[in-house]
């Protein structure tokens, strides 16, 4: 197999130099000073066991690859808002044989959330999701790093639509080859709104900065509170907290000092949208689609968007403030 990194930012590019590792072909898809950095001095990971250099092949497009071959698999990497381009670029893309990506390919998707899978669903014959517990840093055009032990990361996969194949359970021995925990589960998205609660944080954290303080505990809770009560009216199902730490606790342990997760990365590279819409945004969503109120979701989506928009740099509202709007906003609903 020859796996495509559609977006080879801080996940994307960990798994594909992880990979490359193992001797699997690799190429890797990204834009700008980025990509001008990987084709000219290679991929600079560092992970718990060093830094290595990676020297791949690096397109900004399907074009540049020509026609795509049969046993490709496109790991979609990009965050979701960035989704919609990159399934209509690549699902376009035509097939050795025949038929194009999207009829005859398997798309992985990688995002945090739960849209991206419905996204490529509309487009994609094949689709598959994967629950990403994968701590990685991308600050700089052709440096990422990801220093997790004992595993780089855990990636649950498992057909979108439910169940599991024999293409998945390959894709994630080779996965597992290189460093990584891959769990071929029959309801991944299942994983996936549970990660989702845990990432109702990011936005705390890009518009207050990355000090933990108690009052920004307290915000979470309440955020994850509306998700939960929206979870239940929705009838979503999603693994305990204790069935989620047997298969994360000890595997992927994060080094004192880590960086900010993705949101305040986004922020801090000034790229001018954060994943808000799709992550508190979906919990707002579930909401209004079932009767629950949600008002402290609402308010970091909005904040999260402002600050990007803006180009505001991570961190500079008060926690204070914040809770502030979302005890406004409580206050109306």
């Amino acid at each position: 197999m020859r796996y495509i990194i559609i977006g080879a930012g801080a996940i994307g590019a960990t798994i594909g130099g992880r990979l490359s590792e193992a001797g699997q072909d690799v190429v890797l898809v990204a834009r700008g000073a980025h990509a001008q950095a990987l084709a000219a001095d290679g991929l600079r990971l560092t992970t718990a066991a060093g830094e290595r250099v990676h020297r791949l092949p690096v397109v900004t497009g399907p074009t540049e690859l020509g026609e795509l071959r049969p046993d490709d698999v496109l790991l979609l990497t990009v965050k979701t808002q960035d989704a919609i381009a990159a399934l209509d670029a690549w699902g376009d893309a035509e097939v050795a044989g025949g038929g194009t990506a999207a009829q005859r390919l398997p798309v992985l998707c990688l995002q945090n959330g739960v849209e991206s899978e419905r996204l490529a669903l509309r487009r994609f014959a094949r689709v598959y999701g994967v629950c990403v517990w994968l701590p990685a840093t991308f600050l700089e055009p052709g440096v990422v790093s990801a220093l997790c032990a004992p595993l780089t990361g855990i990636l649950h996969l498992g057909r979108a639509t439910g169940g599991t194949d024999t293409r998945v359970r390959a894709i994630a021995a080779d996965l597992e080859k290189v460093g990584f925990g891959a769990p071929v589960v029959e309801d991944v998205m299942r994983w996936k709104y549970a990660k989702l609660l845990g990432n109702l944080g990011n936005a705390i954290q890009a518009t207050t900065g990355l000090e933990p303080a108690p009052a920004k505990g307290a915000l979470l809770l309440r955020a994850i509170r509306e998700a939960k009560a929206a979870y239940g009216a929705a009838g979503i199902d999603y693994p305990t907290e204790a069935e989620q730490a047997a298969a994360r606790d000890g595997k992927v342990d994060q080094p004192a000092g880590a960086r900010g997760g993705s949101s305040w990365q986004s922020l801090a590279r000034g790229t001018g949208s954060v994943e808000a819409d799709y992550l508190n945004g979906e919990i707002s969503l579930l909401g209004r689609l079932h009767g629950v109120a949600t008002p402290v979701n609402d308010t970091l989506r909005q904040a999260a968007n402002i600050f990007a928009r803006e180009g505001l740099p991570p961190g500079a509202m008060s926690i204070e403030d914040l809770t502030a709007l979302a005890d406004e906003a409580a206050a109306r609903a």
